[in-house]
């Protein structure tokens, strides 16, 4: 019997059959490939925590992690204490640095959730730091960093990522002479939080007052800027209360 295969019912079957065969290669890919992909977000939040302390591998103006075969063991050596914060309650989880930040602020949304806050306690050369992961939105998609402070909320260190800023201007906010800005400036103002705007209009462009709560904009890119500063102010603010906590045992 011949085939016909110009009919429109064998163009269907034959889509059918390629959609299935090519979905089921995909599934199994994705599958195979999810304990790597999985690995290899664990070690990336490792080195932005590291980098947000000073344990990087930066030269004189690029920002660079330490490499994977290393951050593990820099890891352990330098991130001393993990916590989560709920409300009034800290707890130790070594865990912490994996708590999904986006998940989290989605859930607040609802107030009667009370929202899980990962907090990394390091120590480098004799000083401690308080490293908080922040998430915001940027002009077109999301917006990240991890902050390094120290015991009054001064920042220490940052490291700022996005997901699809305008190469050149927005996406800028990962380059070192940006998030150098941050490092001294403090997040308070006579005992009070007030975070850090990215100012297009400030006045001190070389970043040398480093208690006036800002840091210069990126030109071209006002609302990626807009969305960093209210992450800060957001985000930050919701660690307050366990600094002040650290002054009262102070």
């Amino acid at each position: 019997m011949e085939k016909r295969t110009d009919k429109n019912s064998y163009t269907i079957i034959f889509a059918i059959g390629m959609v299935v065969i090519v979905g089921s290669l995909l599934a199994f890919a994705a599958s195979s490939l999810q304990p790597n992909i999985s690995e290899n977000k664990r070690l990336e939040k490792q080195q932005n925590i590291l980098y947000a302390m000073g344990v990087n591998e930066n030269d004189e103006s690029s920002a660079t992690f330490v490499s994977t075969d290393v951050v593990a063991e820099k890891f352990d050596k330098y991130i001393t204490k993990q916590l989560v914060i709920e409300g009034n309650k800290q707890t130790e989880d070594e865990n912490a640095y994996l708590i999904d930040i986006k998940k989290e602020k989605a859930a607040a949304k609802d107030p009667s959730y009370t929202r899980r806050l990962p907090l990394f306690i390091g120590e480098k050369d004799g000083n401690t730091f308080y490293i908080a992961p922040i998430r915001g939105k940027g002009l077109w998609d999301a917006i990240w960093a991890y902050v390094a402070m120290d015991e009054n909320m001064v920042v220490q260190g940052a490291y700022f990522d996005h997901k699809g800023e305008t190469p050149g201007l927005g996406a800028n906010i990962k380059q070192r002479f940006f998030m150098d800005d941050f490092i001294g400036e403090n997040l308070k103002s006579n005992g009070v939080f007030k975070g850090i705007t990215v100012a297009k209009g400030n006045a001190d462009p070389k970043n040398n007052d480093k208690t006036d709560n800002e840091v210069d904009a990126i030109a071209g890119a006002t609302i990626t800027g807009d969305g960093v500063t209210a992450m800060i102010k957001s985000d930050l603010k919701l660690y307050e209360p366990y600094f002040n906590t650290l002054k009262n045992n102070n």
